[in-house]
């Protein structure tokens, strides 16, 4: 499908010495989406801009996906604008949502320290989408559902995309931005498997298993007791950590002012005492968690392979629970669904599925038992898997390598693919969660928005040097 609008025409008559750019994204999350929009914005030259994804349908990427329409995401809206140096677009956009408007009428005038629906945010990408594709007339955005196998370089300096189509086209810049779906997950029992005959008489009442720790396990908990479960649940965390709380007012961030330790277990000290301390000044742990992530890139940065691979097995648990928080009234339904029983977290390894439930290692145990459920559900998220042909082709032909911890790929902070050597590999991105174990908490929010926008700025200044994008 190719979007052309009213410019088509000025395309063929515009006399170029050189062709206009092609940009390609891979992926059509909220890492793609954001993209495309900063390269809508801050790209003023004319390109073409083709977007792969095998989907049909265009969801929030998997950190933002859900079944449910009214799952609230777990960020306010003052943190969720699209619109780099407008931290109020996404307020003023519910602002001017007559419907939403009526709905929260405590909110008005402005929206800012709440918590919305995912399905709400979505809109407000694609709305924001549409508008930048709108307000430019030199510019043509394809779509295209074939996946992507394979990205190696041409001997013109330009990169091919293989594709299942018949025709690969070529590309000046390419843009990975994946997220967290390129791991396969385990294949599903099959059909005769997923009976819940034999199960059903292994229990004594229905019973389900989350696996997962973050912001998915508790949708998928609240669904199921929204639709009527009343079964036991069992929530299955490797470190047995879930999601905790956000305060009910704004967290502004706050940090010390001295300078930070240079060791991992001194910096977790260090910031430790930072929370103690700002409790017993009134404030709040959160305000301090929030203030970390400004820090964040630079320790990651400071610390020596050998700790960063010390904080991943032993502390990244810890810090994901504290920096993914939930709404308030969410994690106290949460801690009132485990307080009564009926839900109960268990620390452990789940393994193979079998037909009556799941295989469980508890943590410290060398047995492995079974956890009778009629129902299990995946709520984890796919890690990058830099094993994947996609991953392989770009790393085989030096286009690129994983990061020190092979969470994805190396990048720097706009997202340019990172060598070996220190140089960076000119025309190929990747933008949000592929970059995790070069640039922590670049899976939220926020930090996609900047860096998407750096991309976009660096794309410009490669096409037309003389004219720099704004």
């Amino acid at each position: 499908m190719t979007v052309q609008g009213l410019f088509a025409s000025k395309l063929k008559t515009t006399a170029r010495v050189s062709p206009v750019p092609r940009i390609a994204i891979v992926g059509r999350g909220f890492s793609g989406m954001m993209s495309a929009i900063a390269l809508m914005k801050t790209v003023r030259m004319p390109f073409h801009l083709q977007l792969f994804d095998p989907n049909s349908s265009v969801s929030g990427g998997q950190a933002l996906s859900s079944t449910r329409a009214s799952t609230i995401l777990n960020t306010r809206v003052r943190d969720l604008s699209v619109s780099l140096g407008d931290a109020d677009d996404f307020n003023d956009w519910l602002c001017g949502n007559t419907q939403f408007r009526a709905t929260v009428r405590a909110a008005i005038p402005g929206f800012r320290q709440i918590f919305v629906p995912k399905a709400l945010f979505s809109d407000y990408v694609y709305q924001r989408f549409s508008q930048a594709l709108a307000a430019r007339k030199d510019i043509t955005v394809q779509v295209c559902h074939e996946p992507v196998a394979a990205i190696r370089k041409s001997q013109a300096n330009r990169f091919l995309l293989e594709s299942a189509h018949p025709a690969n086209p070529l590309f000046d810049t390419v843009v990975l931005a994946t997220g967290y779906g390129l791991c396969e997950r385990e294949p599903e029992p099959e059909a005769e498997d997923r009976s819940p005959v034999r199960a059903k008489r292994l229990v004594t009442r229905p019973h389900a298993v989350l696996l997962g720790s973050g912001i998915r396990v508790v949708d998928q908990l609240l669904q199921l007791r929204d639709s009527g479960y009343d079964g036991q649940i069992t929530v299955v965390s490797k470190h047995g950590f879930l999601p905790q709380s956000h305060t009910p007012n704004s967290a502004d961030p706050v940090f010390p002012a001295e300078a930070l330790p240079q060791k991992l277990p001194e910096i977790v000290r260090f910031i430790r005492k930072a929370c103690r301390e700002a409790e017993e000044e009134g404030r709040s742990w959160q305000s301090v968690m929030n203030g970390l992530r400004r820090h964040a890139r630079s320790l990651w940065r400071s610390l020596p392979a050998a700790q960063k691979r010390q904080f991943n097995r032993h502390l990244r648990a810890i810090y994901d629970s504290h920096r993914n928080r939930l709404p308030e009234a969410i994690y106290l339904r949460l801690k009132r669904e485990l307080a009564e029983g009926n839900t109960v977290l268990r620390r452990g390894t789940a393994g193979r599925r079998g037909l009556s439930g799941i295989f469980f290692r508890p943590a410290g145990s060398d047995v492995e038992e079974v956890i009778y459920a009629e129902r299990v559900f995946d709520c984890r998220c796919n890690a990058p898997d830099v094993a994947m042909p996609l991953m392989q082709s770009l790393i085989g032909s030096g286009l690129a390598m994983p990061d020190e911890l092979s969470l994805g790929l190396a990048v720097d902070q706009r997202g340019q693919l990172c060598l070996e050597d220190g140089s960076t590999v000119n025309g190929l991105f990747a933008v949000g969660p592929l970059g995790l174990g070069s640039l922590p908490d670049i899976d939220l929010v926020p930090e996609i928005v900047t860096q998407a926008y750096a991309a976009a700025e660096k794309i410009g200044e490669q096409f037309y040097p003389q004219s720099r994008a704004v």
